[in-house]
This record gives structure tokens, sequence and C-alpha cells, in this order.
């Protein structure tokens, strides 16, 4: 039965539910705490619970004069438990996915769309974006451009100053793009994942750097870093069960300190005129090997073809003899004779000769007729008056020396 501070509103009467009213009004132990003329103090209890109950007499329907009937208490507590469920309506946006929790604790995953949950305090709902791609900066801090101005950068040298494996100084600034590949892992197993992230980064960066001379990463080994950054990254983020994913490193700028750049730069340019004289020597070399190469090869050709043309020479000459041996041993007067004639035809044929009989004695010289000096033509003679005179290309004479064929 409702009951009212009020009198004459029927009930109790008074001081509230335990009687007591007039001044010394109070609560069932007695007198309630008093107030000063100046209203202080803490507020009176029954004086809330009277506000509390015009208050809601006037929001609920028939709480005009009359008492709350349980047909009201229970509608009432239909349309708050019904507006309380009505509140576990969410939405997923494209891109992003629905992590479930219920009690603190991971239940599932929506896709994009109009789902449901359990309302707060039950349960609640994580929907981080899975598609957009972030950014992490190594060795230099963006600054937001002014008045659509380029943006700029301002170097971190704790960050970005590296030692490499050749004990030189080198300063790395360098982007990691990374994004989300399982969402309850990212939300529950990293407490901070972009410093997560770019502590790995920079750890990732300076053990490779350690390894790698000064010379390659700033010439030919700037990919080979980056790929080598990237699966260091991923190796240490899976280890962690991160959930994220690297796609890409990206080195902005390698230089060496800014004390020391002049002086690098003169030992880069000693080192590109080193590096361009050792191709000149290359190219030269590359040129005379070959023709030195071709000119061995064509002497070598040589000795071997005299080498074979003396064995064919020195085997037919072998086998000639052993042929004419043959034909000797069958008729060795005939053979004799033969070899003698073939001997003196080559011996004299080239020569100028003087046939002399001698069965005619010492008159007994015969006259001979070269005729293959007939064919080359006369012989001019000079005289000691300058005058010329032909004569015959031979003329036998006895007191010249001659050759007696036998």
């Amino acid at each position: 039965m409702p009951w009212s501070n009020q009198s004459g509103g029927g009930g109790w009467k008074g001081g509230g539910p335990w009687g007591g009213g007039g001044n010394n009004s109070g609560g069932p132990w007695g007198s309630g705490p008093q107030r000063g003329n100046n209203n202080s103090g803490p507020p009176d209890l029954e004086e809330l619970l009277r506000r509390s109950q015009e208050r809601l007499r006037q929001v609920l329907p028939g709480g005009g004069g009359g008492g709350l009937g349980w047909r009201t208490v229970a509608v009432a507590g239909v349309a708050v438990v019904a507006i309380w469920l009505a509140t576990g309506f969410y939405r997923v946006e494209q891109g992003e996915v629905g992590v479930q929790l219920v009690f603190g604790r991971y239940v599932g995953m929506t896709q994009p769309g109009l789902n449901y949950n359990w309302p707060y305090p039950v349960g609640s709902v994580e929907t981080p974006d899975v598609l957009r791609m972030r950014e992490t900066t190594v060795g230099m801090r963006e600054i937001e451009p002014v008045r659509g101005g380029p943006a700029t950068g301002v170097d971190v040298p704790e960050e970005s100053l590296m030692l490499t494996g050749d004990e030189n100084i080198v300063d790395v600034d360098f982007k990691v793009l990374w994004r989300i590949s399982n969402a309850p892992d990212y939300l529950f197993n990293i407490q901070n994942p972009e410093s997560t992230v770019k502590a790995i980064a920079e750890s990732a960066m300076r053990e490779i750097v350690g390894r790698t001379d000064i010379q390659r990463i700033l010439t030919d080994q700037r990919e080979q870093v980056q790929a080598d950054v990237q699966a260091l990254m991923q190796r240490a983020l899976d280890s962690y069960q991160s959930g994220i994913e690297i796609t890409q490193v990206q080195m902005l700028k390698v230089d060496p300190p800014q004390q020391v750049i002049d002086a690098f730069r003169d030992v880069q340019a000693a080192r590109a005129d080193q590096e361009r004289v050792r191709n000149e020597a290359q190219a030269y070399a590359n040129r005379v090997v070959p023709e030195a190469r071709g000119e061995a090869s064509q002497i070598t050709e040589a000795a071997n073809a005299y080498r074979d043309r003396a064995i064919a020479e020195a085997e037919g000459q072998a086998d000639r003899f052993l042929k004419i041996y043959e034909e000797y041993r069958k008729a060795p007067d005939v053979t004799r004779e033969r070899l003698y004639l073939e001997t003196m035809e080559g011996v004299l044929g080239s020569t100028n000769k003087i046939i002399i009989d001698e069965a005619a004695g010492a008159n007994g010289v015969v006259p001979y007729l070269p005729l293959d000096g007939l064919r080359a033509g006369p012989r001019v003679q000079s005289t000691s008056n300058g005058a010329s005179s032909t004569a015959p290309l031979s003329q036998p004479s006895t007191g010249a020396s001659t050759e007696a064929a036998q």
C-alpha cells in the first residue's frame, strides 16, 4: 500500500512510514539529523523518497492521485527491458569487422552490416578497421602542413642514428606500412599496437644495418635491407600473435651524419674514381686478353699443322722406301740402275752441261743445243768500247770447267 508524507493523503501521516510526525519526526531509531536555520547538512532521506514517489506518479500512467498497481509496474518493467534489449543492435561499416564480447570474453566476429549483441553492461562490440593501411615513421616526426603547404619533418637522431657492420654511423629514416590481419589478436594480445610496431621496426632496422656495410646500404643493397627488415618484423609480430601484417618498409633517407657528410662525400668521389679506373682496366683486359689468346691459338694451330705435315711426309718417305726396297729385292740390278739414273737426272737436270765423248779423245766435245735457252732469247753482252753485241746463250768451250756424265 503506497504511503505519503503529506497529511490527508491517505495511509501514513506525519513523518513517513515509521510515524512520529511533528517536529520530532525521524527514522525508526529516533530523531534523524537536525537541520540548522540555513538548511546546511546532509539531505533528509524521507524527503528524497517523497520526491521520488511524486516524480514516478507523474511519469507512469494512473499516477495522478491514486496508488501504483502491479500491472503498471509490470508494464513499466517490460518497457525498460525492451528498450535495454533494443540497444544491442549495432552497425558494422565497410572495411570493418565486429568483435563481440560477452562479459568481457570474445565470442565471435561479424561482417559489415546490421548485427546484434547483448547490450551493455552484459555485452560490448569492438569494430576495428581491418582494410585501412596504417603508417609508422621511425627517425622523423612529421609536422602538419600550414595553410595547405607541404608536410615537413623533424629528424629524431636518437631513433635514426645506427651503427653499420663496418663500424660507421648512418642516419636512416624509414616508414613502415601495416594493416590488421587478425582483429581478435590485434585487440587482445598487444596493449599498444602503434608503439609495438614502432619499437619492433627500430630494433629490426638496427639489426639489419648492423650486419651490412655502409657502402652497400647507400648504393645497391637498399632493396635487400628493406626486404630483410620486413621479414624480421613479421617474424617478431607473429611470435607475439599480434594480428598485424607488415606490407612494406620504405627507407626515406640514408645519409652519413651531418657532421661528417662532406668528408664522406669526398670518400665517395674517390671510390667512384677508383671504380671508374678499375672498369677501364677491366675493359682493356677484356680487349687484350682475347687478342693474345687468338694469337696463341694461331701459333698453336700452325705448330700442329707443321707437326702433322712433317709426320705425314716422314711416313710417306718411309712407305716409299719400303716399296722401293721390296722392288729392289725382286730385281737388284735393274732397280740399282734405275735409282742411279733418276738420281743423276735430279742432280744434272738444273745445271749447265758439256757432254764429252771419251771415245773421240781430247776433241770429243759433243755439240749441245740448249733448247730452253733459245726460248728465253739471245743474251746481250757489252764490249770494252761501249758497243753491245749478241751472243748465243751457250757456247761450247774446251777451256771451261766441265761435268762429265758417266
